[in-house]
């Protein structure tokens, strides 16, 4: 007999020790974050401290940078958790994203990646410069990203190719 990571009570211990909830995190950084809160300013602020303090027990244990500028449609689908994962400042990432363990996104000469919607990033692949991902992207393990790829397609390889 196993434990049930979906009992309530689980899932609240593990948020304790983690120092994060995914549900609160992306809801608190999009209050800070969006031009339309309705919210007050302390009430922000006090978002923001308590976000930018799991971002900073989540880059100490995990390795994990999220950059705070970086632009999600929605909040994105770690399967396997945020380990590793980093993230531009100045990178767009569209709805339905799904993001494995150890992804880095990079910025180059100010200008970071445009991710369509409903892209699948392999774990350990990195997206390097200002390239634009299109809608339905498969991006296979490891891979290197540095030019543009179109809408559905799967893409792997060192540097990246389109693959199907």
């Amino acid at each position: 007999m196993g434990i049930n990571i979906e009992n309530p009570i689980i899932t609240t211990v593990k948020n304790m020790i983690q120092h994060y909830n995914h549900e609160k995190y992306w809801k608190m950084r999009e209050e800070v974050i969006s031009q339309n809160s309705k919210k007050s300013k302390l009430v922000r602020l006090s978002y923001l401290f308590r976000i930018k303090r799991m971002d900073a027990f989540n880059n100490a244990s995990m390795g994990t940078d999220l950059g705070f500028g970086a632009h999600f449609e929605e909040p994105p689908i770690f399967p396997h958790g945020m380990n590793g994962i980093i993230i531009s400042h100045y990178a767009k990432i569209g709805k339905g994203s799904q993001i494995s363990q150890q992804v880095t996104i990079t910025v180059d000469f100010g200008k970071s990646a445009k991710i369509g919607d409903n892209v699948s990033i392999g774990a350990g692949a990195k997206i390097i410069g200002g390239v634009t991902i299109g809608d339905n992207v498969v991006i296979g393990a490891n891979a290197v990203v540095t030019k543009d790829f179109p809408d559905d397609c799967t893409i792997a390889g060192v540097p990246a190719r389109i693959i199907s």
